[in-house]
């Protein structure tokens, strides 16, 4: 049997047209839509609900991605999301990738309220305040996921979630824990302090050492980890929020590590210590 010839022919269809401006911040926020690129991201997106809602409410395929990930499109039709077949200009034209996958998802806002959060109890969580750089804040979302962190928090300075470049840096990973946005630096340190989180900011001119926190057993609590701006680090009065500002020790030649890596070593740190605290010292092991 032929495939199915392509729903959506024309890049000038009003679906594709309104798919098409959530590239943009403004859109996104009126309309609480975002982009989700790839058959990882749709994935999750098709698996993630809030407050009982699907989150993935409508997809755009080409023929060819419509049969390689037949999965994927079926939960998207399972989830009640509008499924729609359409040529790959029309995935081009909506994308903002180089080179499309053939996936491309439009899914509702799905940020948490940073009380919901503190209600929650959590032992990890990761503070990007003012990281502006979309890509480094999907990635540092990513590593968190990986770190098992209970959650992220974006402040108010910081680079909107909903960019598609963090939301493809996350692979997926913005479907799998809880993000709260726009929350003052201040605010989000004040009340994970009053919920007994010790606040460690992180800085590569700090006056703690990572490897002395984790010799002296001081790392087995509750821990939210601050990072700052990728080309100014964190100013001097975040820095004086924070329990203690705590650099990661260059053993090598290494001028510094970018935000992303930095955060990746953090953040394992941190799993690996309260894991350690409860009779388990692997961050990979049960």
């Amino acid at each position: 049997m032929p495939p199915a010839a392509p729903e959506l022919i024309s890049p000038r269809s009003p679906r594709v047209s309104a798919a098409r401006r959530l590239a943009r911040r403004n859109f996104r926020g009126k309309e609480r839509l975002f982009l989700a690129e790839g058959p990882q991201a749709v994935r999750e997106a098709a698996a993630h609900r809030a407050d009982g809602a699907p989150t993935l409410v409508e997809l755009f395929a080409t023929v060819e991605a419509a049969e390689r990930y037949a999965d994927i499109v079926d939960d998207a039709r399972r989830v009640g999301a509008r499924v729609h077949l359409a040529d790959e200009q029309v995935i081009a034209d909506i994308s903002t990738t180089v080179t499309p996958q053939g996936l491309v998802g439009i899914c509702l806002f799905l940020d948490t309220p940073f009380e919901d959060i503190l209600a929650a109890g959590p032992r990890l969580v990761a503070v990007l305040a003012h990281v502006r750089d979309p890509g480094n804040a999907g990635t540092v979302l990513r590593c968190a996921d990986a770190a098992g962190a209970d959650a992220v928090v974006l402040t108010d300075a910081s680079v909107d979630l909903y960019n598609p470049k963090s939301v493809r840096a996350s692979v997926g990973s913005l479907f799998h824990l809880p993000v709260a946005v726009g929350v003052p630096v201040e605010r989000a340190v004040a009340g994970l302090k009053d919920a007994g989180v010790r606040i460690l900011a992180a800085d590569g001119a700090g006056e703690d050492d990572l490897d002395d926190e984790l010799d002296q057993g001081t790392m087995g609590g509750p821990t939210a980890w601050v990072f700052g701006n990728e080309a100014w680090g964190l100013p001097e009065e975040t820095r004086a929020l924070a329990d203690a500002v705590v650099r990661v020790p260059i053993h090598g030649k290494a001028e510094s590590l970018n935000l992303a890596t930095a955060a990746a070593v953090c953040l394992y740190a941190s799993a690996r210590a309260q894991r350690a605290s409860t009779g388990c010292r692997s961050v990979t092991g049960s």
